[in-house]
């Protein structure tokens, strides 16, 4: 089975932002995105989305699979 990998933790120090942020900036909860980063719940498409469009990058930028 695929597992999916996220670049999330770089993005997030390359703006200097933290977790909660992040969270508040998308409507998530911070255990989400914490969650997310560590590979412990695949996001859906609209979380997704939504963490491309606050990135500004393409939702393949963001995650990939293993």
């Amino acid at each position: 089975m695929s597992e999916v990998n996220n670049r999330i933790a770089v993005l997030r120090a390359e703006l200097k932002i933290s977790q909660q942020e992040l969270a508040d900036a998308i409507d998530v909860s911070r255990k989400t995105i914490s969650t997310i980063e560590t590979g412990r719940f695949t996001p859906s498409v609209t979380i997704a989305l939504k963490l491309a469009g606050y990135f500004n990058v393409a939702v393949e930028e963001i995650f990939s699979l293993n």
